[in-house]
């Protein structure tokens, strides 16, 4: 049978895209049919050719009306019948509905887009079963299984509901499916007899990257957002609540961004959504409500503001990229404490639910912190081998291009599995971690713990050393998180091997990201950015006259990231200098004249051309808190109290706290640190800081090795700055 005649007539194609025609042939066959397909892969095609060809109405089962919208346009845009695609859902009135069943029954409809919940009314199955339907197609199939990313119960019904229409095949399509989504799709629609068809995984074209996610995120990506002027990029939040946030932020920068989540009304999520498609703007800030079936090929960017709750999600929300096979830069954003939000979040679910939501976040953690190549990661998880040397696109990641240092662990993972069996694996990470190092607590003290003589076994190592051992250890399945005590840790039995016959373990250390990296990556454009080497030479060698002179240390005066900013923006008077990371207007007041009169002569010598585009703007949310924290700790009230009123953690409070310091306004928490430290305590960090090269709290808590805890080292460096820089 040609299909090639069919093909150019109704799309004007004049060839397949890879296995298009064999999947289309087994429809026409009347077989039931599975196919996998990439995002990009034309799958959509798939059942639009052979529903054309067809006698009779081809019924298409989609979750998402913007998916629907969109292919009904495309379909009607290669038809002279306005009626040859239609959609049946709950945004259509009486009328609207006879109009459907009107061209269905006159054989004018050739595909008919419903979602799960419509297909279920009693009258559009009595209607449906009196009219010819050539076969059923399921878009977006892995919504049948729980361990989909995207499990939509009403979609468990459709094998039902498909045989009381009709005994017609079914064709279940996908762009995701690990090995268990679809047997458990199959069986599911009780289709085991299905033609499968897997096409590969390997979009060779996209460049994949993971930074850690810091306090300065937004920045970063209105950097990254700049670098690319005027192309279409996607970024991703789990929440509304950040999308909105990122969105305004974006839009205050002067980039053409537009928010995207269910909480929006469905007027104002069409309309952004077609800014988005006919480029009206350049960015959508989005929770993953957007973007199923957006048939936009030229998406050059797909950031990950946070990492996803698993790798199909990532996998297919990074798949929105280059689909016309041009440039592709996915980049994620990936802090721990985002995967233990997520998992406190599931932590009422039923537990059955929790064990697949940990299980599939396991599976991220492992990905993020990788040091392999990330396409063969992903691709693996997919049941795909991958020759990370010679294979198509092998050195498209960060990990490839910049490898990360790796050192020996093998004894530290035995000391690490040890301590969770002598402790009767009992614990969670954060307990296992304070036993290795030896710092008590009152949970290890009823416990009796702390008189083990394995207690302190590590203290030579930091506890985020050890922290990151231990998701290292997850990973490879040494050991694992008990479900149902949320967190507890337990041995696997390849954990108890190990003890027993250790090999290598090269534990793989966390790539540090600054600006200059952070482009030699991959970027082919004129503007990338980096700091000026020579600039910083020339403001540290200032920065340590300044400090002589007023006998502070030199971190007091600017810390290095405001120095890095200055290199990069150019600050050339004191109100430009205000806007630089972590100086604001008291310290620029302070310390600025001599900074600023050495950037112009610099920028005046060498010709450099500023851009002003790079002052990060805020948006004011920030004031208002600021101003209030000032105001409580003027009136002298307990931290804890303060953070309590604008439901803040307390290190979110002390960060907010670290920002209002160092940008050079006064902070007086006196009264606080003499409830927590006595004042020989307070005169011990007082000097420690004072003749510190650098003001770094993970030096400082090694260098006082377990007396103190973070919040207080960091409370004391605010006390610090206050007193001698401010």
């Amino acid at each position: 049978m040609d299909l090639h005649s069919p093909l150019k007539k109704f799309f004007g194609f004049n060839k397949f895209k890879g296995l298009q025609e064999q999947v289309i042939k087994s429809i026409v066959n009347d077989n039931n049919t599975f196919v996998i397909m990439p995002t990009g892969g034309g799958k959509s095609l798939c059942y639009q050719l052979p529903a054309l060809m067809a006698e009779g109405t081809a019924i298409v089962v989609s979750p998402l009306i913007a998916l629907m919208k969109n292919q009904v346009d495309a379909i009607r845009g290669i038809s002279e019948q306005h009626g040859v695609a239609h959609v049946l859902n709950s945004s259509l009135n009486k009328t609207d509905v006879a109009q459907v069943k009107s061209d269905i029954a006159n054989g004018i409809t050739k595909l008919l887009y419903v979602a799960p919940e419509s297909l279920i009314k009693e009258e559009y199955v009595t209607f449906l079963r009196t009219q010819t339907i050539s076969f059923v197609a399921i878009d977006e199939a892995h919504c049948i299984s729980e361990w989909g990313h995207d499990f939509r119960p009403e979609y468990r019904n459709l094998k039902h509901i498909i045989s009381a229409i009709d005994n017609v095949p079914v064709i279940c399509l996908t762009a995701t499916a690990t090995e268990k989504v679809q047997e458990d799709i199959l069986k599911t629609l009780g289709i085991t007899d299905a033609n499968r068809f897997k096409a590969s995984f390997n979009r060779a074209n996209l460049f994949y990257e993971v930074r850690p996610k810091t306090n300065e995120v937004e920045k970063d990506i209105i950097r990254f957002v700049k670098q690319r002027e005027g192309k279409s990029g996607i970024i991703y939040c789990l929440s509304r609540k950040k999308v909105e946030e990122v969105a305004q932020i974006l839009q205050v920068n002067g980039i053409k961004a537009v928010p995207y989540h269910a909480g929006l009304d469905a007027k104002t999520r069409v309309k952004h959504q077609d800014m988005f498609l006919m480029e009206d703007c350049d960015v959508v800030v989005a929770t993953i409500a957007f973007g199923m079936g957006i048939d936009k090929p030229d998406v050059r960017f797909v950031i990950h503001h946070d990492i996803p709750k698993s790798l199909e999600s990532y996998y297919q929300e990074t798949g929105r990229a280059g689909r016309d096979d041009g440039e592709g830069y996915c980049l994620a954003f990936y802090a721990y404490k985002d995967i233990e939000k997520l998992e406190k979040f599931m932590s009422s679910k039923p537990v059955a639910e929790q064990e697949i939501g940990h299980a599939l976040l396991q599976e991220v953690v492992g990905y993020a912190e990788t040091s392999m190549n990330r396409r063969k990661y992903l691709l693996h998880y997919f049941g795909e081998e991958f020759d990370a040397i010679n294979g198509e696109g092998a050195d498209m990641d960060d990990n490839s291009r910049n490898p990360k240092k790796k050192h020996e662990a093998k004894e530290n993972v035995v000391k690490l599995l040890k301590v969770i069996k002598d402790t009767l694996q009992k614990y969670k990470s954060k307990e296992v971690v304070n036993t290795i190092v030896g710092k008590e607590n009152a949970l290890l003290t009823s416990h009796k713990t702390h008189l083990q003589p394995f207690f302190g076994i590590g203290k030579d190592r930091s506890a985020s050393y050890w922290m990151a051992l231990i998701r290292q250890v997850l990973v490879v399945n040494f050991i694992k998180k008990e479900i149902e005590q949320y967190g507890v840790i337990k041995i696997t039995e390849n954990g108890i091997n190990f003890i027993d016959n250790p090999t290598s373990f090269m534990m793989t250390e966390d790539h540090s990201y600054n600006e200059e990296n952070d482009n030699s990556i991959i970027t082919n454009s004129k503007s990338s950015v980096a700091a000026d080497a020579n600039l910083i030479k020339l403001l540290k060698d200032l920065r340590k006259k300044v400090a002589t002179k007023q006998g502070v240390p030199p971190f007091a005066v600017f810390q290095d990231p405001s120095l890095d900013d200055m290199a990069l923006k150019y600050p050339i008077t004191l109100q430009e200098l205000a806007t630089v990371h972590g100086v604001g207007e008291g310290k620029a007041r302070k310390f600025g004249k001599d900074f600023v009169k050495l950037i112009a002569g610099y920028v005046d010598e060498n010709d450099i051309l500023r851009p002003d585009d790079l002052i990060v703007k805020s948006t004011g949310v920030n004031s208002g808190l600021k101003l209030f924290i000032i105001q409580n700790t003027d009136k002298k009230l307990p931290l804890e109290d303060i953070s309590k009123s604008k439901g803040l953690q307390m290190n979110e409070l002390i960060k907010e706290m670290e920002v209002i310091i160092f940008s050079g306004t006064k902070l007086n928490i006196n009264y606080a640190l003499d409830d927590l430290l006595d004042e020989d305590q307070q005169e011990e960090i007082h000097e420690y800081f004072m003749e510190a090269e650098t003001d770094d709290i993970q030096e400082a808590l090694d260098e006082f090795d377990g007396d103190y805890d973070e919040d207080e080292l960091r409370l004391m460096r605010i006390k610090f700055i206050n007193e001698v820089a401010n």
